[in-house]
């Protein structure tokens, strides 16, 4: 019975609060006619698709313009393929998007995680 009575206050207990996500990096890139193809040619569709199309080319490719900057976490390769969760679980204006995948655009991208993992990025449009 105390057994029983033990568990159940346990149970009721909240549980251990989950780390907050926090700001692990940032960058602002431009987002030119590069960045809207993909390897193979074919034209991205998608905000998540250019951004980590542009990723790929500044860090593997060696491709930036001018207004590019540099940035720890997405020179991992794993990272940029994690770019279409990030951007779902973060934020981006609808207007921001379509703007981003029209290109011509600066655009800024902060990374929230913990430690070295990324949950999602909040992604703005502008100068």
């Amino acid at each position: 019975m105390k057994t029983l009575c033990l568990l159940a206050a346990l149970a009721a207990l909240p549980a251990a609060p989950a780390l907050a996500d926090e700001l692990i990096g940032s960058y602002r890139a431009y987002i030119g006619e590069d960045d809207l193809y993909n390897s193979s040619g074919e034209r991205l569709r998608q905000p998540w698709q250019v951004l980590r199309q542009d990723r790929a080319n500044f860090h593997k490719f060696g491709i930036a313009q001018r207004g590019d900057e540099d940035d720890d976490f997405f020179a991992s390769a794993e990272n940029r393929a994690n770019m279409e969760y990030m951007v779902q679980h973060g934020s981006i204006a609808r207007s921001a998007a379509k703007a981003l995948v029209r290109g011509g655009v600066m655009v800024t991208v902060e990374i929230y995680g913990n430690g070295d993992e990324g949950d999602f990025v909040n992604v703005t449009v502008g100068n």
